[in-house]
């Protein structure tokens, strides 16, 4: 019975790769969506003495958007990856992210529900460049989104923190 309850631990264990085909498919997202983001600075470069400076702005915040929409989804495709599926064997990259010495479950919800937030200011600083062209209801709508964010990740950093501090001093208790 011993041999069946070790073989299906294994077997769970293992499920965890699983996963690996979805953190594929983001990179592939990634490649496509900085292709898009090329085609569009392109855009940008080829009609910008037709643009008036309202309309740069918003494309160079649109361009910020997509970066850090691109931040994100590298926090989740490298912080999820190593996190729930296998550690990255970086000790000798002088590349390595400082933010992935760290990285556990909580501190990557709450890296990526700060760039949640960021991204919907980004939202937020364009519709308010644009405010003529938006109706009052949309912004209304925006700024409640983006105070949720603002809530949420507050919320979720103020939680990893409580139990970091319980976790360490419980820690500290049994040695």
């Amino acid at each position: 019975m011993k041999a069946i309850e070790s073989g299906f631990e294994k077997l769970i264990f293992s499920s965890r790769w699983l996963q690996a085909p979805l953190y594929g498919g983001l990179v592939v997202a990634g490649c496509l969506y900085a292709y898009k983001s090329m085609i569009e600075l392109g855009h940008l470069a080829m009609g910008i003495h037709l643009l008036t400076e309202e309309k740069v702005m918003l494309s160079v915040l649109g361009l910020v958007d997509v970066t850090m929409v691109a931040n994100l989804l590298i926090m989740v495709i490298i912080g999820g990856y190593s996190t729930f599926v296998s550690k990255l064997d970086l000790r000798d990259s002088e590349d390595r992210p400082d933010w992935l010495r760290s990285v556990d479950a909580g501190s990557l919800k709450v890296k990526l529900a700060g760039s949640l937030a960021g991204v919907s200011g980004i939202h937020l600083l364009k519709s308010f460049v644009d405010i003529k062209e938006q109706k009052p209801e949309h912004i209304q709508w925006q700024i409640i989104i983006h105070l949720v964010f603002l809530a949420s990740t507050l919320l979720l950093a103020v939680t990893e923190w409580v139990l970091h501090k319980t976790h360490r001093h419980d820690g500290a208790a049994d040695s």
